[in-house]
């Protein structure tokens, strides 16, 4: 299940990508979804996919 607010198939399946891959590296499930919400929602705020976007420095 991805992040809460993400509405987007190529978001959702992003999500899974990133968690499927850490898994794959040895990274347990519970950090592996850690991983991979923290990139989604990284890229969705870079992207200007949210409703308040981070300033990038």
């Amino acid at each position: 299940m991805p992040p809460r607010g993400v509405k987007s198939k190529k978001r959702t399946r992003q999500y899974e990508h990133i968690k499927r891959s850490e898994m794959a590296r040895g990274r347990s499930t519970k950090v592996a979804k850690r991983i991979a919400a923290a990139t989604t929602n990284k890229t969705r705020r870079r992207r200007g996919e949210t409703k308040s976007r981070r300033k990038r420095s």
